[in-house]
């Protein structure tokens, strides 16, 4: 059972992607979605092969890892690891803006899905309630952002919504920022603009953009003997944005290799992997060596 919590903020600094397996439309390559919210999302699973993979770069004791993660599989002495990470649910995606470049957007449900989770785990979230959102309309914190004859329009895309100044998500998008970015001065941009410039849309409009703001590439396959495109090697891939942030539960028991003189405790588990990821930088999903998939975790301890 695990007996210690924690929130996992997963903010994606190149495009990433995590690939659905599956394609049942016209980009070859999809990036991993929830069935029932078609937001983007990472597999727990996934993100626990990324940090058994990154490891030894990040410092990691050597003889610590099967403890934790558990044993590679084939290996005689199975047991299961003390550290499981939940599927990383989709909080805010970067969406171009006529002013300010890009605005992190967001909706009522993503929030509420991770006020929930912070809450569970014990991290907790007394964000304040937001009036209703409904479709073509949205909550900002940046009056700059608006554009328009009356100043109360926020373009996005081609898309124009009509704007309502909120007094209450100016705390949300500061504690939000506090918690899913590293103090380092690298990103006091980045934490100022995402406490600045939080836009809430609705459940609807934010789906869209969910489905259809994700970057994709096109690829072809090289004919090894020629050296150029191969006929007929044109695939499309689809990427989750840079500067999109997610959030995932991490849990944590203690070890259960079976020697009682080496296993840790949960709250020693806990404290390792936290030390082990926290701020530090992961690369998730495919295309690695074309500099995908980097992501800086942040790990938000239940109390």
């Amino acid at each position: 059972m695990f007996e210690k919590h924690a929130a996992v903020f997963l903010y994606a600094t190149s495009p990433v992607h995590m690939g659905a397996g599956q394609a049942i439309g016209v980009i070859d390559n999809p990036t991993q979605r929830e069935r029932h919210t078609n937001h983007p999302s990472f597999a727990g699973s996934g993100i626990k092969g990324a940090v058994r993979h990154s490891w030894k770069a990040l410092g990691g004791e050597e003889g610590l890892i099967a403890r934790i993660l558990g044993p590679e599989s084939g290996n005689s002495d199975l047991h299961a690891g003390a550290v499981s990470f939940g599927d990383a649910q989709t909080l805010a995606l970067p969406i171009r803006s006529l002013r300010g470049g890009f605005v992190y957007a967001t909706c009522p449900q993503a929030l509420a899905r991770a006020q929930r989770l912070l809450n569970t785990v014990g991290a907790e979230a007394s964000w304040p309630a937001l009036h209703e959102v409904k479709e073509g309309h949205c909550l900002i914190a940046n009056p700059d952002l608006l554009a328009g004859a009356n100043k109360d329009k926020l373009h996005l895309e081609a898309f124009e919504y009509t704007a309502k100044i909120s007094q209450e998500l100016p705390k949300i998008a500061e504690n939000l920022a506090t918690r899913a970015l590293p103090s380092d001065t690298a990103y006091d941009f980045f934490r100022n603009k995402l406490s600045q410039d939080l836009v809430v849309l609705s459940d609807t409009d934010f789906a869209y953009f969910a489905e259809n703001a994700m970057l994709v590439e096109p690829h072809v396959r090289i004919d090894p003997n020629t050296g150029t495109a191969k006929d007929g090697g044109l695939f499309y891939t689809e990427n989750l944005p840079p500067e999109s942030l997610l959030i995932a539960p991490l849990m944590a028991s203690k070890t259960r290799s079976g020697n009682k003189v080496e296993d840790l405790e949960a709250e020693d588990v806990m404290y390792k992997i936290k030390k082990l990821i926290d701020g530090k930088l992961l690369q998730i999903g495919g295309d690695a060596t074309t500099g995908r998939g980097l992501v800086i975790a942040r790990v938000e301890e239940g109390k």
